[in-house]
């Protein structure tokens, strides 16, 4: 069942397409990270300020090393010791649509561990935006029921799985600067 979703979206996510996928904190839009025609397809459908940047999905340290060439040393501390699903900002990323890229020249990423997030990843071999499945402004959906009908329109495929799984909260963010500098934006 996992491997059948995971080529489907992979085949709408090769063609430019956006998905409906369920993260390992809530129900989020995604696309290829690397398409900017796509990544701008979420902005509309979300009726979101371009200048309000979307995070990226890793599934591990390669993916990262391609995005970033500087890694603070920290970082990898927090990626080992996070118990929850953790996003961080680092600066001077690479190897992404420019769209995705903040105005302060920075991406925030999570490393993700759900199976259907990781096997996705490892067949796209690239990071994949993740923002919460709702039109910008309006509360995050907590389960699939409350995801709104045009987002579910929006999208040009929805994920069959996990639709009963009631979400989590959203990740802890934190930003890393290459001067060492550690913020938490989001507890």
């Amino acid at each position: 069942m996992i491997n059948e979703e995971v080529n489907k979206a992979y085949e709408i996510l090769k063609e430019g397409g956006i998905i409906l996928y369920p993260s390992d904190t809530v129900w989020g839009i995604g696309c290829d990270a690397t398409n900017p025609e796509a990544v701008a397809k979420i902005y509309k459908l979300k009726k979101r300020a371009e200048e309000q940047s979307m995070i990226v999905l890793m599934n591990g340290d390669k993916m990262i090393h391609n995005v970033f060439a500087d890694i603070p040393e920290v970082a990898w501390q927090i990626i080992e010791l996070s118990e929850n699903p953790t996003t961080l900002i680092l600066d001077k990323p690479k190897n992404v649509a420019a769209n995705l890229i903040a105005a302060d020249n920075t991406l925030g990423i999570r490393i993700v561990k759900e199976p259907f997030c990781f096997k996705l990843l490892e067949k796209m071999k690239k990071p994949l935006v993740s923002t919460s499945a709702n039109i910008s402004g309006k509360p995050t959906p907590k389960s699939f029921k409350e995801i709104s009908p045009e987002i579910l329109k929006g999208v040009d495929y929805v994920v069959n799985l996990q639709r009963d799984k009631i979400g989590g909260k959203p990740s802890t963010i934190i930003k890393l600067g290459l001067d060492s500098q550690v913020k938490i934006i989001r507890k």
